[in-house]
């Protein structure tokens, strides 16, 4: 099987939540780490291993940053990453895959399901200061999944009138994901 190491610098996580029953909230993680066993051909033997820096936080507004990053939330300064480690891999279309494995946010874990689409691969330009290096192999990936944030103990909210709540409970992970094929 081939190993892959995600480019950190061109990886990134995303959040979708709604806001006050009207709008949706967005949020990025820049700087997402990780490694990737998979060969295109035997899918079912890969696996993956995602670390988020939930210091990498960002979502425009930097009081929304703060409150989402205390203890309301995501409790950066007791629980600073949020991982996901594979444990099952299943083909369902032809670039397309379900991966199964344990999700850990604020130091709860729970099995969670990405819908996983390859986008494939190929030989491009390895920069090293001024000097192309490469070709060094590329593959993309766009995976996404639903979690309830109640699940993981995300727990703050507020009642608006007429029985709304400030945070919706569903939250949509999107994560982009370049890997670098390792030598």
């Amino acid at each position: 099987m081939t190993k892959w190491s995600f480019e950190s610098g061109h990886t990134a996580a995303e959040f979708c939540v709604r806001h006050m029953m009207v709008t949706w909230v967005r949020g990025t993680f820049k700087n997402v780490e990780g490694t990737l066993v998979f060969d295109p051909a035997n899918p079912a033997n890969s696996s993956a291993e995602i670390v988020i820096k939930v210091s990498e936080l960002y979502t425009g507004d930097k009081n929304r940053d703060a409150h989402l990053k205390n203890a309301d939330f995501l409790d950066a300064d007791k629980h600073p990453t949020i991982t996901f480690k594979s444990n099952k891999v299943e083909l369902v279309g032809e670039n397309e895959f379900k991966v199964t494995g344990d999700l850990t946010i604020k130091g709860v874990t729970k099995k969670t399901t990405l819908d996983v689409h390859y986008n494939g691969q190929w030989q491009t330009p390895w920069w090293e200061g001024k000097v192309d290096k490469g070709p060094k192999a590329r593959a993309g990936f766009v995976a996404q999944a639903k979690i309830n944030r109640q699940d993981f103990g995300v727990s703050w909210n507020s009642t608006m009138d007429k029985g709304g709540i400030v945070v919706g409970n569903e939250i949509i992970i999107t994560i982009d994901a370049e890997a670098i094929k390792s030598d």
